[in-house]
């Protein structure tokens, strides 16, 4: 998966946990939970919306990984 792929993928899960929020302006960098007002209910949704939608593993220990936009990108491109 390219940085492209992997960028339309993860806001466009986002944009399903979040409908309200206009994911297209996060920074790389804001932390998801912040920037989205996230619970940690909805954080775990998006874990598994990107595995059911990449097939990955995703073990709890990486879920820091997915905390930003950024992180998200890379952890999907690794």
């Amino acid at each position: 998966m390219n940085e492209t792929e992997a960028r339309l993928l993860v806001l466009d899960v986002l944009s399903g946990i979040a409908p309200e929020a206009d994911v297209t302006k996060l920074a790389g960098t804001e932390d998801l939970r912040e920037a989205l007002d996230l619970d940690s209910m909805d954080f775990l949704n998006f874990v598994t919306a990107l595995h059911e939608r990449t097939k990955l593993d995703i073990p709890e220990a990486d879920y820091p990984k997915l905390a930003t936009l950024n992180g998200a990108i890379a952890y999907l491109r690794r």
